[in-house]
């Protein structure tokens, strides 16, 4: 079993100075992280360029830079220095072919063109436009042309003037106003009107303008446009003979009835004209990347809903033909591969992945052999390779740290830390490792769980604990950095997160096992999670159990207080209460049909006998319900119908509504009101479970 090293934590929270008092970690304390991302290693490996994301409190908002670490034989040159302008917001570096350029992503007010150059040889200067490139830019081979993606007839970074009222009315609608000029509402006759954190309903999908392929020469110029299909063009590469570009898309992406996946990758001449499609359905075809040569095409593929995500290898003309019948890499490996990249020798295929609550990079050989290149009890991703194939640099996050920069040589040795952006402030504060536990369930499989003590844990001393509940539930825990376990721990409770089954990282038959059985099957998981750390530790006081999740971990707080009495407080965030209610207000049907076998008229017993309001009755733990009020993934309704239920059968309830707020309001939500939300959660468990506790029915 793997264990966390105290050692590791004194290393890398004490102050330089000595040491000082310490406290736990507080909701305001996200106000003072910094976040690395979007990290890119210069083709000679001698920059990296990283995105720097900041909490700006006062303005209720957040900024992001582009800063760079200059590196001297694969270590640190120096200290990382801000490259962007500190009073504008950029992100999303990306290097030329010859690392003479540096492009990246800046909304500059008066400026219709978001995507800027720097040049990084002499004469360097200001950042700059390129004539005709107003999107990402995607250099061919040999550095002589850049493709880009952007809707038609429209300017990079207008989006705030264009017609936001295209599509309220469906072209198709047989009803008719008196006066189209007051009329101000949405006539909707399309499925696919809604998607989660958009401001209004969107407009009808068949006046939706999507992105199409330009080209531009690399020194700029008139940009050429060379798709204008019906659908929308993704993950655009080049050929080898430069003469190609390949992309992939989805023909039937508009088509409400299609429940199969259907994208495929496509080439298309860079003089524009007649497109192919390379692949055939069934299935998705995505993220292809062309060898070094030039010679052969990896991608990813998942054949159906819910089926295994494979690596698929063939070899290709220079045109990107494809010349035979693409092969799996990974039919052996049994876990989820992330996108490929080529190592630069072009032997093997690289890609991260989640595996056991950890993420890590992998390498699979042209053989099919898969073999992990990282290691530790962390999170790492974004990984970037010099062109001689000599660095690698990544960001990194760990339970003790958000994410910083890193560079390392490509076999996982040598590795360095480029910033120390959140050091400072870790100084003053105690994160508690998290220790691993396991435990088998009746059909044999094994969970693998965390628990994190209180601050200041004293052996004989009771103490609450919170049980929480990650969404998806095809996601996962581990790992990586979650501020809100510490947050509960330094408040004086037993923190228990894990992966029950349906989380990813254990398997393809891990991951779907709970399909058609939602709550079922995965309570025990949760409920044997508790009875393992209460064995483990006679200082948990069975009579003081909260629970807690957002989204898929909303909807088990929901069933687990409504099917079991081990609870005496819950925290309900982002939550589904009804199947067939969520299925006619959400945004994601086909999750639904998948999960539960059918849609709900199909399947009604199912739906009702998986729904917690079903069961309502039998809730008796105080529950704080967090909603955002435009979230569409799990809509309002639910939860105001949760709160409805407790409060007419007088279960201690309230109902918090954020504005402005989607479905991602834990992740990326207003500053303000994503830690108002943490210390919401902090104090509605601190007045139940340790100031008043409440006692459930049992003390199990």
């Amino acid at each position: 079993m793997r264990k966390f090293l105290l050692v590791l934590l004194v290393l890398s929270l004490t102050p330089a100075t000595g040491w000082a008092q310490k406290r736990g970690l507080l909701p305001q304390d996200y106000y003072r992280m910094s976040f690395v991302s979007d990290v890119a290693l210069a083709p000679a490996g001698d920059i990296v360029a990283f995105t720097v994301t900041t909490i700006v409190e006062k303005d209720n908002r957040r900024h992001r830079e582009v800063w760079i670490q200059r590196l001297r034989n694969g270590a640190p040159d120096g200290v990382p220095t801000r490259f962007t302008d500190p009073t504008r917001e950029a992100s999303g570096p990306v290097w030329s072919p010859d690392g003479s350029l540096l492009s990246f992503t800046s909304r500059r007010s008066g400026d219709r063109n978001a995507t800027w150059f720097v040049r990084l040889v002499p004469p360097s200067g200001e950042a700059f436009h390129l004539d005709g490139v107003e999107g990402a830019p995607v250099w061919s081979r040999d550095g002589k042309w850049i493709a880009y993606l952007k809707e038609p007839g429209e300017n990079a970074g207008d989006e705030g003037e264009r017609n936001n009222r295209d599509g309220w009315i469906s072209p198709g609608a047989i009803s008719r106003t008196l006066d189209p000029k007051r009329f101000d509402g949405h006539v909707v006759t399309s499925a696919r009107t809604k998607r989660d954190g958009t401001l209004t309903v969107l407009g009808d999908p068949s006046v939706r303008r999507k992105n199409q392929l330009f080209v531009v020469p690399a020194a700029g110029g008139t940009p050429k446009q060379v798709t204008s299909a019906s659908y929308a063009v993704r993950s655009v590469i080049w050929s080898a003979d430069g003469q190609t570009l390949l992309f992939t898309a989805d023909e039937a992406e508009d088509d409400e009835y299609n429940s199969e996946l259907l994208a495929d990758i496509y080439a298309v001449s860079v003089t524009g004209g007649a497109v192919r499609k390379l692949t055939t359905n069934p299935g998705a075809e995505t993220a292809p990347a062309l060898s070094p040569r030039g010679d052969r095409l990896v991608f990813s593929q998942t054949r159906t809903r819910g089926g295994e995500n494979d690596l698929m290898l063939v070899d290709v003309a220079p045109d990107g033909t494809f010349k035979g019948t693409p092969r799996n890499l990974t039919a052996s490996w049994n876990d989820d591969p992330g996108e490929p990249m080529w190592t630069p020798d072009g032997n093997a295929v690289r890609f991260d992945a989640g595996v056991s609550g950890d993420a890590h990079l992998f390498e699979v050989s042209l053989q099919g052999a898969v073999r992990q290149v990282t290691t530790g009890e962390r999170h790492l991703g974004g990984f970037s390779i010099s062109r001689d194939g000599r660095l690698m640099a990544y960001a990194v996050d760990t339970v003790f740290h958000p994410a910083e920069a890193f560079v390392a040589r490509t076999d996982g040795s040598g590795e360095r830390k480029l910033t120390t952006f959140n050091d400072r402030w870790l100084a003053e504060v105690t994160i508690v490792a998290p220790e691993q536990l396991t435990w088998k369930v009746a059909d044999g499989s094994t969970i693998e769980g965390w628990l994190v003590k209180p601050l200041d844990y004293t052996p004989g001393k009771k103490y609450p604990l919170v049980l929480k509940i990650h969404g998806g539930p095809h996601g996962a825990y581990g790992t990586g950095w979650f501020d809100t376990f510490q947050i509960l721990a330094g408040s004086g409770m037993f923190v228990l997160y894990s992966n029950p089954r349906g989380s990813t990282g254990y398997g393809h038959a891990f991951t779907y096992a709970t399909r058609g059985k939602w709550g079922e099957m995965d309570q025990e998981d949760f409920l044997k999670g508790i009875d393992t750390a209460m064995a483990k530790y006679a200082d948990i006081d069975g009579r003081r159990l909260g629970v807690s999740g957002g989204s898929y971990g909303g909807f088990m707080t929901n069933w687990l207080t409504a099917r079991t009495d081990r609870f005496a407080a819950a925290v309900t965030s982002r939550s589904i209460t009804t199947w067939e209610s969520w299925y006619g207000s959400s945004d994601a049907q086909g999750l639904t049909e998948y999960e539960f076998l059918g849609k709900p008229w199909e399947q009604r017993e199912l739906y009702r006998r998986l729904s917690p309001i079903s069961y309502v009755e039998n809730v008796k733990a105080p529950t704080l319900i967090i909603a955002g009020e435009e979230d569409y993934r799990t809509p309002m309704t639910d939860n105001e119908q949760w709160f409805m239920a407790l409060k007419k059968r007088k279960v201690p309830v309230e109902l918090v509504r954020y504005p402005r707020s989607s479905h991602g309001l834990s992740r990326t939500g207003e500053p303000w009101l994503l830690v108002d939300r943490l210390e919401r959660i902090r104090s509605w468990f601190v007045h139940y479970l340790v100031e008043k506790p409440a006692s459930p029915t049992t003390s199990r």
